[in-house]
């Protein structure tokens, strides 16, 4: 028992000493996560930031210790890590009302690269192909183990400090859960990992036997269900020839699943292609590139039937570039007789790349510039220009109408306001800066989809009325607490050790009741469902000079306030949907 002791300590010590920058990274993602859970939701952009940077840097830093044990050069390739990392917090947004999808395709593709980086980087240089599949096998491996261990050592501390909690009433705060589930989830699987790579890379390297269990799963599991797979896709691909109709758009999808997952299964199964008695495999490995062929044209085809009717989008652009790697990784294994599976790492992390950070052809660039072009061509086709600018006064269908407050609000989000306010008057141009610098993008996309175009012809269009508050500050008066409650987040509100709480049930059942301490309640909702009465003749946007209604609760008199309030319903037969942003209560006294 002793000496197991001794060698587990031992080898965490080695561990700890061998790779001291990515333990570094995971106990400050895991400080940061636990910063942002305990944090007000509207100061935790800067912690946001700085977990997303410490979680890339896991990898990142585990990459360049790889490479350093091969090259040298630890510290250089270090403290390049951290000022690539530095950048990287830089280049994300100082307010969380910023972080859009753009942030969330970089941050995802920069995550990608990063763990490319690791399968590759130690072997860039030519002659190490079963090395580098060596080195990948195990890494795979070890990731399954980490995930294995850490979800008992997590399950298990988590249940021992319930017992004591409970056994022992020491009524330990709930946080306290959740700040030992970060810790053990991000810096505990981090350690564990590396405990499993303590020798570094000449261990991972090292030459093995063929794991019988990937053996097993490749050759019974993975390729049969490849087979149902690809065969599905060729029954679609003939019922598209004889019914001559153009793909279903999330068809790209599918083929891209089946190709990534069946050179997954290829690269499993590297080693056995030598050998004589695994015919199975030499037969996968020779057809599996020509199966994809096919699937390419349909691919495309898919692809460029919703870029051409709708433009470039981020999502679109990375499909389209998986397809042309894809592409390229078909055309490299069939037509090379000496082709190396490093490619297929190297050539996704390239593309990767340039997705990033090519000048004018990188996702961001070329989206922007297709919904520009897109939306230009909606507006002339239907006439919409007038000197230069839209004529809100013109009458288009409801279709149209979506698609251009769609593009205006893509466009907002990233910072075209320059583009957009060259089409809108001086009044509107003061509101769109303003809602861009707010990073109120449905803003813009609600006001200008029910204000600025007069609608015609509704065939089958969402009935929608929202009630705005012509003065959007609050005036307290003679108030002696204010508290709110947002749409996605109506936690209980202490006052006065008095619990106030929120129950939101307007479209299932009218009803919206403000309770305290789970004892008395009045419901809103009939005065909600009366002021939409009153407004139900009219659509859009309709500004009121207020929407409030008060009434007594206990020894409270409390007043209710929304900014804007929403209802909306698709057709006759459906329920309508009410909804608002956030509600301020006004609490005083009586």
């Amino acid at each position: 028992m002793k000496t197991k002791f001794q060698e587990t300590l031992s080898r965490a010590n080695e561990a700890i000493f061998r790779y001291p920058m990515v333990l570094v990274m995971a106990l400050l993602a895991s400080a940061g996560a636990i910063c942002i859970a305990e944090t007000d939701r509207f100061e935790i952009t800067s912690y946001i930031k700085f977990t997303i940077c410490a979680c890339l840097g896991i990898s990142l830093m585990f990459a360049l210790k790889m490479l350093s044990q091969r090259i040298g050069k630890e510290l250089l390739l270090h403290v390049s890590g951290v000022i690539f990392l530095i950048g990287f917090y830089c280049i994300l947004p100082d307010r969380k009302e910023s972080f859009t999808e753009v942030h969330a395709y970089l941050i995802a593709v920069t995550a990608l690269l990063s763990h490319l980086l690791v399968s590759f980087i130690p072997f860039l240089e030519r002659d190490r192909e079963l090395r580098f599949w060596q080195y990948n096998k195990n890494l795979f491996i070890n990731i399954f183990l980490t995930a294995v261990f850490t979800g008992v050592l997590t399950g298990g501390v988590e249940l021992a400090i319930l017992a004591i909690d409970k056994l022992f009433d020491f009524n330990f705060h709930d946080r306290i859960y959740r700040d030992t589930f970060f810790v053990l989830a991000i810096f505990g699987s981090s350690f564990i990992f590396l405990l499993f790579n303590d020798k570094g890379l000449n261990n991972l390297e090292k030459d093995g036997t063929y794991p019988v269990v990937l053996k097993f799963f490749t050759q019974f599991i993975l390729i049969p269900l490849l087979l149902i797979y690809v065969t599905i896709l060729y029954f679609y691909s003939v019922k598209i020839v004889i019914n001559w109709q153009l793909p279903r758009g999330w068809v790209s999808y599918l083929v891209l699943a089946y190709s990534i997952v069946g050179i997954l299964a290829l690269l499993l199964v590297h080693p056995l292609k030598q050998e004589n008695a695994k015919s199975w495999v030499r037969i996968f490995s020779k057809v599996f590139y020509y199966t994809i062929l096919p699937l390419i044209a349909l691919l495309f085809t898919a692809i460029f039937t919703r870029i051409l009717e709708y433009g470039y989008t981020e999502p679109r652009y990375f499909v389209l570039l998986l397809a042309l790697w894809l592409s390229s990784i078909v055309v490299y294994f069939i037509f090379n007789k000496k082709a190396t599976i490093k490619f297929i790492p190297v050539s996704l992390f390239l593309f990767g790349v340039f997705a990033l950070i090519f000048p004018y052809l990188n996702a961001f660039s070329v989206a922007k510039r297709s919904q520009k072009t897109e939306l230009m061509n909606i507006l002339n086709q239907h006439q919409l220009i007038s000197a230069g600018k839209i004529n809100f006064q013109k009458k288009v269908t409801d279709t149209i109408r979506t698609e251009i407050a769609n593009k205006f609000e893509f466009l907002a989000e990233r910072k075209q306001g320059a583009f957009l306010s060259g089409l809108l008057n001086e009044k509107d141009q003061a509101e769109l800066s303003e809602n861009i610098k707010k990073g109120s993008f449905y803003s813009i996309q609600n006001k200008f989809s029910d204000v600025n175009v007069t609608v015609k012809n509704r065939a089958y269009e969402m009935n929608k009325l929202v009630l705005i508050r012509k003065e959007q500050a609050v005036e307290i008066g003679n108030y002696q607490y204010l508290i709110s409650f947002h749409r996605y987040s109506r936690d209980p509100q202490q006052l006065n050790n008095d619990q106030f709480e929120l129950t939101d049930q307007l479209t299932e059942k009218s009803s919206l009741k403000l309770s305290l301490n789970d004892q008395e309640e009045i419901d809103f909702g009939p005065q909600i469902i009366k002021l939409f009465e009153e407004n139900k003749n009219k659509t859009g946007n309709v500004k009121l000079p207020e929407i409030a209604m008060e009434s007594d609760l206990s020894k409270y008199h409390v007043k209710l306030i929304f900014n804007e309030i929403t209802k909306e319903k698709y057709s006759e037969d459906d329920t309508a949907d009410i909804y608002y942003e956030n509600v301020y209560i006004l609490i005083k006294l009586k």
